[in-house]
């Protein structure tokens, strides 16, 4: 009789020590966030990582998010030289903002390259960045698809970050007594269509247009799309080499007319700018009013209107970028430093000094 108590003493005892442990186990996992297995039947191929995603060229990318003061606030500046190239329209920054850039960080050495077989510009600069003659690109248009896909075809991404805004102005001879015109009329001048000022309430005079050659860069890449809608240049307009010589043109021509970066035309002592709309009624100046004339330059100079190119009231406005290669290599870092050198307070500042407008 003993022997059947203990045994049945034994039984109980085995039974409370298993619904103690099987309630521990049901609290610790109760109260325990277990990781949920996904996937549980991976294809062959999921050990492999996936391609990165390619970066459209219409993308926004990453900009820098630090607002920094100074060019001696940014970090990761490398050492070296590093060359770069591209767009005209850049050509006040390369002489006004680089060599402050040089005096506060010495190391970081900047050389402009320009192959002698292509003409200065946007695209040129494009071209050499993506068959890797240089570190970086400076341009004043987007990329264009086909230069995201040869970029693509040599294992590369590129990024576009916007550091300014700037402005298509129209410059004509002082003389003329023409105030503005519509974007359709200087369309239909730059394709022939109009020849003589009298047809747009001038004088009597015939119309000579100049521009650069569609080769040479962004600023008439810019025009041909927004201006010209596409088509071509009429077969009377005269190609000139450089804005300086254009300008210089059409001082002595009673007819000319020539467009061109804001800060290369607006100052000027030799010409006029003109009003841009896209009515007669709606004709905005790239100037602040009075305009200041020919006598009185250069003791006055025209100034820039940057609240017509900020609220985007001026009908010719863009952005200038730097084209940065995104290889995670030194040449990545040093397009991403001058790209935020540009970006801070003392970079704008002196993009506004120059004639360009602040895009922060």
């Amino acid at each position: 009789m003993a022997q059947k108590n203990d045994t049945t003493t034994l039984i109980l005892a085995l039974l409370i020590t298993g619904g103690l442990i099987g309630g521990g186990i049901w609290w610790f996992t109760r109260n325990m966030k277990l990781p949920t297995v996904l996937n549980s039947n991976p294809s062959p191929s999921s050990s492999i990582p996936p391609k990165p995603a390619p970066i459209p060229p219409t993308s926004v990318p990453q900009t820098p998010t630090n607002n920094f003061k100074t060019f001696a606030e940014v970090p990761n500046v490398p050492n070296g030289v590093f060359t770069y190239g591209g767009s005209t329209t850049f050509a006040p920054i390369r002489q006004g903002i680089n060599p402050e850039i040089q005096n506060v960080l010495p190391q970081f050495q900047l050389r402009y390259f320009q192959n002698p077989s292509q003409s200065p510009g946007s695209g040129s600069g494009i071209k050499m960045l993506i068959d890797n003659q240089i570190t970086f690109a400076e341009s004043s248009r987007s990329l264009e698809e086909s230069e995201y896909q040869q970029a693509r075809q040599r294992g590369l991404n590129l990024i576009e970050v916007p550091i300014a805004i700037d402005g298509i102005v129209v410059a004509v001879n002082p003389n003329l007594n023409i105030q503005g015109l519509t974007i359709n009329e200087l369309k239909q001048i730059y394709t022939g269509k109009i020849t003589n000022w009298s047809q747009l309430g001038g004088e009597n005079v015939p119309i000579v247009a100049y521009s650069r050659t569609k080769e040479a860069g962004g600023t008439t890449e810019f025009f041909i799309t927004n201006v010209l809608g596409g088509e071509s240049f009429a077969e009377t307009i005269k190609f000139i080499p450089t804005t300086t010589e254009a300008l210089r043109a059409i001082a002595n021509n009673p007819g000319g007319i020539y467009y061109a970066s804001a800060p290369e035309v607006v100052a000027q002592c030799t010409i006029k700018p003109i009003a841009i709309g896209l009515t007669s009624g709606a004709l905005i100046q790239p100037y602040k009013n009075p305009l200041i004339p020919p006598e009185n330059c250069p003791q006055q100079r025209n100034q820039i209107d940057p609240v017509v190119f900020k609220n985007g009231a001026y009908p010719l406005t863009r952005r200038l970028f730097i084209i940065v290669k995104q290889n995670n290599q030194t040449e990545q870092q040093a397009g991403d430093a001058y790209t935020q050198l540009l970006l801070t307070s003392q970079g704008q500042d002196l993009i506004e000094k120059l004639g360009f407008i602040r895009i922060r």
